[in-house]
This record gives structure tokens, C-alpha cells and sequence, in this order.
């Protein structure tokens, strides 16, 4: 998915469909971010700003992890 795919869901009405867009958007930028540090630490590549990197992309899994379980008990389908 890319996101470009999510602008629909984003519009929705239904808050269902935009928690989807939401979560799913989240995880696009997350993916892109842990390759970045997945290559600092493989030492190919090394931003300067490893050190906030790394913070940003361990609350951003944790986000999506609230995403998740928020998903699980509202019933919401993410997949």
C-alpha cells in the first residue's frame, strides 16, 4: 500500500475508515523510517540524526501497536 491509496479512507465519513487511513499511513512512514535505521545499523548509510531516528521509529511502533490493539477491540478490520 502506498499512500495515495489511503486518501479515500482519510475522507471517509465513518471513523472506522479513517482509523484504517490513519494506521495505515502511520505504517507506510514507519517502514520507510526503520529502513533508514536498519541501514545506520548495517552501517551503509548513517544520518546524523541516528540517535532521534531510532526514538522516533521505537514511538512509532509503539503507536501502531495502540493502533492495533484499539483495531482488535473496536472490531475494526485493518488488513
Amino acid at each position: 500500500m502506498e499512500m495515495k491509496d489511503t486518501i479515500q479512507l482519510m475522507e471517509s465519513y465513518d471513523y472506522k475508515d479513517r482509523f484504517k487511513a490513519e494506521y495505515w499511513q502511520t505504517k507506510i512512514r514507519y517502514n520507510k523510517l526503520r529502513k533508514t535505521v536498519v541501514k545506520a545499523d548495517a552501517g551503509t548509510d548513517i544520518p546524523n540524526n541516528i540517535q532521534l531516528l531510532r526514538e522516533q521509529s521505537r514511538r512509532m511502533a509503539e503507536y501502531l501497536y495502540i493502533l492495533e490493539v484499539r483495531a482488535e477491540t473496536e472490531n475494526i478490520e485493518l488488513e
